[in-house]
């Protein structure tokens, strides 16, 4: 590989990185001005959030496999395209149907994205200069959560929520210009093999239980459709249950769960992150919706959870060494649980210091629970499980964090506030309860993280695996 396309490769896969991470976070401050000029509810537009990261939770399984057979330029080049299009899509799109289409064709780019980048990367570069590339490349992911929220306030203010999506148009225009010129022109090989049969029953699996959960805050004449999906998703996944057992190379291999470690870190991420993953579409709307904050002052006053995430990286891996996996997990969640459920205090008119300090408390804790969630799932997989074994945790985190978007508008749903006047007392209070009962999701998986053995984990990896918490 050239000298020069070895330099760029980084830059390259790191420009794509941040354009995944501004694109999650970005969207969330607009979507109350969204919901007003495609006449819906804001506390109902959770379907525009929860369809790219389902889109992205089905394709990563088979990002790798792509790449294997087409070559990665190829394969990048086709993914800076789809979300390129995709967010087009979503700037010219008209209703809420239109922008959950556009969203799927954006999210379908978006899951190719990153994986194949780092997949080049993980072929391009020695094993002593990995290390180094990788975590050049996973820093934008820290300022993404740090611009996006004000960046997307200050559009929707001065242009309209349409720019949220057109500012990703030149970003990808550079980034396919780079690949042309610098993604190494890895070959594709014609022996690739994806479990097809398995990657459908997992996929629609996925898929129809999210569909199922998110539609339950609707009830009525719907509910006897959405247990059937609810039934058949289910379905879906004991089958691929068996036909993992019976199949020599499965999509996701059942050894895996013999891991303890991998087992424990891969339900705690379930659980754990029904509420962090609710937090990013809940808190815009609070704020604007119940608070009667501008979409700039919210995207502002997010600010500290950013900082407070990047702050946790100084210490979160002398603590988990100090105190061990179990310790850390079980006392972590229930504090994360307790600060998710802490902004049902928040009431209209709260000093800004307190809402301040309330977020950074937030990701603090909430970064300190991804790293040690994160590190404790891989760090008991070898060299033969780490790819499949890092392949479901990412699903795992889209898939969860889906969810908590979904469960969080159920519940903004069945306590009535889709019905209510925006700032009145009545929308406040349901956003009050939802927050508490996004709290308790969270507390849940403080007993799964209590089966961990005291020294499980400690023997593992010196150092937190590099994983991603988008």
């Amino acid at each position: 590989m050239d000298p020069a396309d070895r330099r760029t490769l980084p830059w390259l896969v790191a420009i794509a990185f941040f354009m995944q991470t501004l694109d999650a976070t970005i969207l969330n401050t607009a979507l109350p001005r969204m919901a007003l000029d495609l006449h819906e509810s804001p506390l109902r537009m959770q379907s525009v959030v929860v369809a790219y990261m389902l889109t992205v939770a089905l394709l990563i399984p088979a990002s790798g496999w792509l790449a294997d057979r087409f070559g990665t330029r190829p394969v990048f080049l086709s993914a800076i395209a789809l979300f390129s299009l995709g967010s087009l899509a979503c700037a010219l799109s008209g209703s809420l149907p239109q922008l959950v289409a556009a969203r799927v064709l954006q999210g379908t780019g978006g899951a190719l994205l990153l994986p194949v980048g780092r997949l080049a990367i993980l072929r391009a570069f020695p094993r002593e200069e990995l290390l180094r590339a990788l975590t050049f490349v996973t820093l934008p992911g820290l300022v993404g959560p740090l611009v996006g929220p004000t960046l997307g306030g200050w559009l929707v203010e001065v242009a309209s929520w349409h720019w949220v999506f057109l500012i990703n148009l030149p970003v990808g225009l550079v980034g396919a210009v780079a690949a042309s010129r610098h993604m190494p022109a890895l070959p594709g090989s014609a022996d690739a093999r994806l479990d097809l049969p398995g990657f459908l029953l997992f996929g629609a699996g996925m898929v129809l239980i999210s569909l199922a959960l998110q539609g339950l805050g609707e009830g009525g004449r719907r509910l006897p459709a959405l247990m059937l999906l609810l039934a058949a998703g289910s379905a879906c996944l004991a089958g691929y249950w068996l036909h993992a057992a019976r199949t020599p190379k499965p999509l996701f291999g059942l050894a895996l769960f013999r891991i303890p470690t991998f087992s424990v870190g891969l339900l705690g991420n379930l659980f754990a992150r029904l509420g962090s993953g609710a937090m990013p579409f809940l808190t815009p709307l609070f704020l604007q919706v119940g608070l009667g904050y501008s979409p700039a002052a919210a995207g502002m006053t997010l600010i500290p959870a950013a900082l407070g995430a990047m702050f946790s990286k100084a210490f979160a891996e002398r603590l988990i060494k100090r105190l061990g996996y179990r310790r850390v997990l079980v006392a972590n969640t229930l504090l994360l649980a307790a600060t998710i459920a802490s902004f049902a205090l928040v009431q209209r008119g709260a000093p800004q210091l307190q809402l301040l300090l309330q977020l950074g408390l937030f990701g603090i804790v909430n970064s300190l629970q991804f790293s040690a969630m994160n590190t404790l799932t891989l760090a008991g997989l070898d060299e033969r499980s780490a790819s499949s074994g890092n392949s479901l945790l990412s699903v795992v985190m889209q898939l969860s964090m889906s969810l908590g978007v979904a469960a969080a508008g159920v519940l903004l749903t069945a306590f009535g506030g889709h019905q209510q006047r925006a700032g009145s007392a009545a929308v406040v209070s349901t956003f009050h309860a939802t927050y508490v009962c996004v709290g308790l999701l969270s507390a849940m998986a403080a007993f799964i993280f209590a089966q961990l053995q005291p020294a499980e984990g400690v023997r593992g990896r010196d150092k937190p695996a590099l994983v991603d918490e988008s």
